[in-house]
């Protein structure tokens, strides 16, 4: 979507009869791999995404930007999606709605989001009308995430005739809340907007309201709720702490404790991106909270041919949202409990040891070795990190128990903070006998690789206290994000 009122008010008129049998076409396009990596596909440019979790897959819908280069304004027909299983690795599902799906439309597939109830599909649309006035939104519905998609309505949903619209009536974002009721928001021009809708999802229940507290809102509003709070995310364009130049956008968020609000600013959750527009979503997948937003990033990219990214985001215990780091490798695969790059099975001993080190660094933490932390990635922060720089050589730490417990399996994740601390060179599990610590018998490979957990299987021992000796590379430290120990 545009970002500045001159773009915003270039209106494009087109008739949508000439334009559907190129558009109907584009619906049957083959399924293709895209990049596990951001931008999640470089071979088509897309915008304004809007993730959907079903079952243990990731949908993201977004527009398809389809401007030439040196073409300073939005041209966009159609939109597309994409799936994943591991938040990591996408499919490219190809055009599954464009502006031939509404007959009573003309140009302009702008922001959508796609809202499940009762088994049906229902996507609302961004899109100009060929009737009065500039931007409706629109209700298109299907059986399945992928389709086929019908309108529903024969109609806008909302367009500038709606009692108290916005001065711009795109970016729909729909949530239905856990008592079965479900709200729209939109707007754009500083002009947010809010109402129920009916439970066929297609009609408006009660008047549109104005939402209160959405300090600097500018359009792009996502809203969705976690542990009883509601949050809304949007783009918002002035300079105080959010952008240095207007043209651009940041994603504000605020809080609620009513759908409705009143609404309690709280920050920036993402700076602004190489685009000049900003426009994001927030979904949790296989326990993992993401960020999908999109930036200029792709080869040839630019203000009107932009690309979707996916990273991670971080809640601190207070409910508050950590800023998103944006990232151009995308986040790692996450496919769930008992997947690859998830913990071993089996009953780990290491939460109820006291942990003990021959040295931990001050702004380190000892107790991220066994408070059950799941990493991303050897570089993952986003629970604590234990690493000993400055020391280097050989360093320890070691788990005690009050009795002896039986132990077959160890299992260590390395943390690389790509500066001073760096994977180890070599290791060795060790146990207490009852007067020394000696190396525990038949022990496999201890394994040195980042980004997953490196397990090493032994000879039963029962022992009160067990010991993993690190020898750094040479000029370096060593750390740990989780080492579980396993009982026999």
């Amino acid at each position: 979507m545009p970002t500045s009122p001159t773009a915003r008010r270039t209106r494009r008129r087109a008739g949508a009869t000439a334009l559907t049998a190129a558009l109907v076409a584009a619906l049957a396009a083959p399924v293709l791999p895209a990049h596990a990596a951001n931008p999640i596909v470089t071979n088509i440019y897309t915008a304004d995404p809007a993730p959907l979790v079903v079952g243990n897959t990731m949908y993201i819908y977004a527009g398809r930007d389809e401007a030439a280069t040196g073409v300073n304004n939005f041209v966009m027909r159609e939109w597309r999606v994409f799936s994943s299983t591991d938040a990591a690795n996408w499919t490219d599902r190809g055009a599954r709605a464009n502006i031939g799906t509404f007959p009573w439309a003309g140009a302009d597939a702008w922001a959508s989001e796609v809202e499940e109830r009762n088994g049906r599909y229902y996507w609302y649309t961004s899109i100009n009308g060929n009737g009065p006035g500039w931007m409706n939104i629109g209700v298109a519905v299907g059986d399945s995430p992928l389709g086929p998609f019908t309108d529903a309505k024969g109609g806008p949903l909302i367009s500038d005739s709606t009692p108290n619209s916005s001065g711009l009536n795109i970016d729909p974002t729909v949530f239905t809340d856990d008592d079965g009721q479900a709200y729209i928001y939109w707007g754009g021009y500083w002009g947010p907007r809010a109402a129920k809708l009916k439970s066929n999802m297609i009609e408006l229940d009660g008047a549109v309201v104005t939402p209160t507290g959405l300090t600097n809102f500018w359009e792009a509003p996502w809203m969705f709720k976690r542990n009883g709070l509601y949050y809304m995310i949007y783009a918002a364009n002035d300079t105080n702490g959010c952008v240095t130049n207007s043209n651009y956008a940041c994603q504000r968020y605020a809080t609620a404790t009513n759908p409705l609000g009143p609404w309690t600013h709280r920050g920036v959750v993402l700076d602004q991106v190489s685009s000049t527009t900003n426009h994001a979503g927030v979904v949790e997948f296989n326990g993992q909270w993401y960020m999908v937003y999109h930036n200029a990033n792709a080869p040839g990219g630019g203000n009107f041919r932009r690309s979707v990214a996916v990273d991670r985001l971080y809640f601190n215990a207070d409910g508050t949202m950590q800023k998103v780091v944006q990232t151009t490798t995308g986040p790692p695969p996450n496919p769930g409990p008992g997947g690859p790059g998830q913990p071993p099975s089996g009953t780990n001993l290491a939460p109820s040891a006291t942990a003990g080190t021959s040295h931990v660094s001050a702004w380190e933490s000892l107790a991220a070795i066994n408070n059950g932390g799941v990493p991303a990635n050897s570089q993952d922060r986003g629970n604590l990190a234990y690493g000993n720089w400055p020391q280097q050589g050989t360093q320890w730490i070691e788990y005690t128990w009050p009795s002896a417990r039986s132990i077959n399996r160890v299992a260590a994740y390395w943390f690389d903070d790509n500066q001073g601390i760096d994977l180890p060179a070599s290791c060795q599990v060790q146990y207490w006998n009852g007067s020394s610590y000696v190396a525990v018998p038949g022990q496999s490979a201890c394994g040195v690789a980042g980004d997953t957990y490196n397990v090493t299987t032994f000879n039963t021992v029962s022992t009160t206290r067990l010991r993993l000796s690190i020898t750094s590379r040479p000029g370096l430290s060593t750390g740990v994000l989780e080492w579980m120990a396993f009982q026999s």
